[in-house]
């Protein structure tokens, strides 16, 4: 059980940190934007994240889920941190929380 707890926790932390990078042409975090798809942490303390960008143009497609790599290996139990990104199903407004959407005066 003790292991359960570490793999969550570690899911907990991932999301904290995914929560600290933002899209450069939108003032909200990438998680509470809806770009975060899947977050799997294995008993291995492997750490795979499925996300997606705002449009398969954008200009941070290189650098950003490189970002996201880098700030994840940087917590202290990460052993591995694969980022894949996908465009099935392309991001939209919808996947944004209400918090996102608060702050971009959508509501």
């Amino acid at each position: 059980m003790e292991e359960f707890n570490d793999t969550i926790n570690l899911g907990e932390q991932v999301v904290k940190v995914l929560k600290t990078i933002y899209d450069p042409e939108i003032p909200v975090d990438i998680y509470e934007l809806g770009l975060i798809y899947d977050v799997f942490v294995n008993e291995g303390m492997d750490v795979k994240i499925l996300m997606t960008l705002t449009s398969p143009n954008c200009p941070v497609a290189e650098t950003l889920p490189q970002e996201v790599e880098e700030k994840i290996k940087k917590i202290g139990e990460v052993k591995t941190c694969e980022v894949e990104i996908t465009f099935d199903p392309p991001w939209s407004k919808d996947l944004m929380s209400e918090e996102a959407k608060l702050e971009l005066g959508m509501l």
